[in-house]
């Protein structure tokens, strides 16, 4: 379900609201009040390591418990891609990145609690600091991979697959 179908009731006066007419907006017929849906952006990043090898984490939570991911997750008001990105890294993996450059953006879908998100996936190719992740907030473990021996069916997102992708045509 996406989110607008949660709205029933205008958030400015609290009137019913009918069937919206668009799926990216309600409008409310009493007071005018406009709310238009746009996507949610998380920041995520190939994190490379020792030997040529990439941090990845497998999933603890919903949605794709169990599945490859890179560390990242949704931006914070007030936060750039950049300082989000570095966030999120301390929170799931504990270490410091440098070297952050802009890989590419996908869109993506996040099913949660029977609501389907629109989100905008910014990817990063980032240095690790040092080796010593540990699997941390979200993660159930982590490993260092060889980029382009990873199982892409093992990725919890088509944005993480097409992320990966377009790394190994740039990187070599």
């Amino acid at each position: 379900m996406k989110p607008i179908a949660h709205f029933r009731f205008c958030p400015r006066c609290g009137q019913s609201l009918p069937a919206p007419a668009r799926e990216d907006c309600i409008q409310c017929p009493a007071c005018g009040f406009c709310y238009y849906f746009n996507p949610t952006v998380s920041a995520a990043a190939i994190i490379l390591g020792p030997e040529g090898r990439a941090l990845f984490l497998r999933r603890s939570k919903e949605p794709v418990r169990g599945k490859l991911a890179l560390p990242g997750g949704f931006i914070d008001f007030g936060e750039t891609a950049e300082e989000a990105l570095r966030r999120e890294i301390r929170e799931e993996v504990g270490i410091e990145v440098e070297a952050v450059e802009f890989l590419c953006s996908q869109t993506n879908q996040y099913h949660y609690q029977e609501v389907t998100y629109p989100v905008v996936d910014l990817f990063f190719v980032a240095k690790a600091k040092s080796s010593d992740a540990v699997a941390l907030d979200g993660a159930e473990s982590i490993c260092w991979l060889v980029p382009s021996q990873v199982n892409l069916d093992e990725l919890a997102f088509p944005s993480v697959r097409a992320a990966l992708q377009m790394y190994l045509a740039t990187a070599g």
